[in-house]
């Protein structure tokens, strides 16, 4: 592959080979589907013509769905840039916890569940910590 290489490109190359092994759910094939035809004619095509010289320009429309890279890149960088302005000017510790990967089929069929258990699971063990003369000694917002 090359260095323009694309998520499309590695799905549209590897994806068939790996579904005959592996199973997925119904929105994890539509968000596949999505991404190996994005901008490709598959959800339609807008024809401009110029008025002045005739020139002829085609235009893929977009799958616009949340996962696809394509799509989300200038959403992202506009949540990223509206995120910075809502940084505080403070040292601060980014954490991230995780669940063993054995896991993630029973976390995937339950989801709201137990995406809140472990959300207050962190945030019990970050708040203990942090009240622990140990480390900070407060209470954390």
């Amino acid at each position: 592959m090359s260095e323009n290489c694309t998520i499309q490109d590695v799905f549209n190359r590897f994806y068939p080979d790996y579904e005959k092994t592996h199973e997925l759910s119904a929105a994890q094939q539509k968000a596949v589907y999505h991404i190996m035809n994005c901008k490709t004619g598959a959800f339609g095509v807008n024809v401009s013509v110029c008025e002045d010289c005739g020139c002829i320009s085609v235009h893929y429309n977009s799958c616009r769905d949340r996962c696809c890279p394509m799509c989300q890149e200038f959403p992202r960088e506009k949540w990223v840039d509206a995120r910075r302005e809502d940084i505080l000017d403070a040292p601060y510790f980014h954490v991230v916890f995780t669940v063993p990967e054995e896991l993630n089929p029973v976390i995937y069929s339950n989801q709201k569940l137990l995406y809140k258990a472990l959300y207050h699971a962190a945030s019990d063990t970050l708040s203990e910590l942090a009240r622990d003369k140990k480390y900070l000694g407060a209470d954390i917002g």
